[in-house]
């Protein structure tokens, strides 16, 4: 075992929690307002933090990457998450829509570039933001990465996953008829978009759970179920985005795109037993990218509170803060 297994927590490795100087509600058009927040240090050097999901939404725990003294910590929810509204709402929202969203927030901060860090789903947003609009990226601090493939929503939809969890798969899979199975993404989006909201959560607590239960090296498989909202607006807005593949033109568009940001440096921050976005995407993303700095965590699965995950993301973010000064 590596020395942050099992014997400190992430909690650690991380800076005192902070309160934002600055909370805002920011009209995006399309009848969708989204939640911005900025905290640290105003003349700080800018660094946005991009949520996992697609549905997830920010939480004070993100901002605990960075040294307050140092960054100028922007987070915001993405349309339909967290405190954005409308809540859990798809209509208008695909990856284009957020990439316009983020575009907006840079202008309206008056910002000219910034680092760019994101985990998830946050990383698949972090590197097609930065393939449409390169000029502001500085840096580019990825975690788990997920880059939107087929063969990547086969893995964990598909029964790759659940090889290695057998009994919390047959829960997730037996909320589906057996002539529905071969396409779970499709099957379940049915179900979350039925009209009926109890039925709704009631799957999007099994599709948030099945997610949940594999996030960390360190679980046990249970699946605990989350609060109903929260559950309905995460498991929709991400069924939304994969069934539709991402709102992407093609599979395998970010690593054909990484020409475009070859030029970016870019660190990745990967768990060695990620369950969920397995290592080998970050890897391939790697072997494409001139700039990039992969970084693998012996014993780590995939969530951002992963202790060796959380040692690592401070520690590449202390390194930028002594490489780059203020922009």
């Amino acid at each position: 075992m590596d020395k942050f297994s099992g014997q400190k927590s992430a909690a650690q490795f991380l800076y005192r929690p902070i309160e934002p100087f600055d909370r805002r509600m920011m009209d995006v058009g399309d009848g969708h307002q989204i939640y911005i927040e900025q905290s640290g240090n105003p003349d700080g050097v800018p660094v946005i933090v991009f949520h996992g999901g697609p549905g997830g939404g920010s939480s004070p725990a993100m901002r605990r990457y960075f040294d307050p003294s140092v960054y100028r910590i922007i987070l915001f929810d993405q349309r339909g998450c967290g405190r954005s509204k409308p809540h859990a709402s798809v209509e208008a929202n695909t990856t284009w829509h957020l990439v316009s969203d983020i575009e907006m927030i840079r202008q309206d901060l008056q910002i000219d570039s910034w680092l760019v860090f994101g985990g998830s789903w946050g990383a698949t947003l972090a590197l097609i933001y930065a393939q449409a609009h390169p000029e502001p990226v500085r840096h580019l601090i990825l975690r788990g990465v997920f880059t939107m493939t087929q063969s990547e929503l086969d893995w964990f939809y598909g029964g790759g996953a659940g090889k290695f969890w057998p009994e919390t798969w047959k829960r997730f899979r037996d909320m589906i008829p057996e002539s529905e199975r071969h396409d779970m993404i499709a099957a379940y989006h049915r179900r979350l978009f039925s009209g009926d909201k109890a039925d709704e959560v009631r799957h999007a607590r099994a599709w948030s759970a099945w997610e949940n239960a594999l996030a960390t090296v360190q679980s046990n498989g249970s699946m605990v179920d989350s609060p109903a909202e929260y559950a309905r607006a995460f498991a929709r807005l991400e069924n939304h985005y994969f069934i539709n593949a991402g709102f992407l033109e093609s599979d395998g568009q970010i690593l054909r795109n990484m020409p475009k940001i070859s030029h970016i440096p870019g660190t990745i921050v990967q768990g060695r037993y990620d369950m969920i976005c397995p290592p080998a995407a970050a890897y391939h993303l790697a072997d494409n990218w001139p700039n990039a700095d992969l970084r693998m965590i012996p014993v780590a699965g995939h969530a951002l509170s992963e202790p060796g995950i959380s040692a690592e993301l401070v520690k590449v973010m202390n390194e930028l803060a002594r490489r780059k000064s203020p922009v």
